[in-house]
């Protein structure tokens, strides 16, 4: 009981002070966008824009951990309804599609008939995490492709990648709350984006897994 209550204490804590960051780190992204239109000699310029970057990746991770701190505390619900997955799937591939065109990643969505029991918000905030992270780990002229398929008991959607693949070591770890794995070192991220999708799978009586070789993609 004793760690239970601590761990709430934590988490009410983490949602607190994201929440009250939000305001700082949206006066940051503001004041930079205003001096990148300035007219900045060249090494200012590389400060703004470095200044930017990493107000725009602490905007991320706040909002990051209000989600999953939210989650955890029951403050947001999910609400799972009868329904289709693929409008669910395209918002997601649409929000997701830039990025893969940006770096050359053709992204697939194959069509499917298939239903579920699914809050629509927060499925598809797993999906495009889930995308994402597929589109980043793919290198240019790699591919990402999304199925969905009605199964007896469940709805199963795979979303598969030609990128490096997973160590078999790390496949276990991926979905804990900030962790990397090695080839995430070169990366933009904070290690939370998996640790949601498996929340917001949770959230829904499903599960999420990963199946991977080194060099074949996952």
């Amino acid at each position: 009981r004793n760690l239970r209550e601590e761990r709430n204490k934590i988490t009410s804590l983490i949602a607190d002070v994201s929440h009250q960051t939000k305001t700082p780190v949206a006066n940051l992204l503001l004041y930079a966008q205003l001096l990148l239109e300035q007219d900045l000699p060249e090494e200012a310029r590389g400060c703004a824009e470095a200044l930017e970057h990493q107000a725009e990746r602490l905007r991320f991770l706040l909002e990051s951990l209000v989600k999953s701190s939210r989650l955890e505390t029951g403050i947001l619900t999910l609400h799972p309804q009868p329904g289709p997955l693929q409008p669910v799937i395209d918002q997601a591939a649409a929000m997701a599609a830039p990025r893969a065109e940006a770096k050359g990643v053709s992204l697939i969505v194959e069509p499917s008939q298939a239903a579920a029991n699914r809050d629509p918000k927060w499925t598809e905030e797993a999906l495009f995490n889930l995308l994402d992270n597929a589109v980043k780990y793919t290198p240019p002229g790699g591919s990402v492709t999304v199925r969905a398929e009605s199964l007896s008991l469940v709805a199963r959607i795979d979303i598969t990648d030609t990128g490096p693949g997973i160590p078999e070591a790390e496949q276990a770890l991926i979905f804990r709350r900030f962790y990397r794995g090695t080839a995430a070192s070169g990366e933009e991220g904070v290690g939370i984006g998996l640790y949601l999708v498996r929340q917001i799978a949770a959230g829904q009586g499903g599960y999420v897994k990963v199946f991977s070789r080194r060099g074949s993609g996952s």
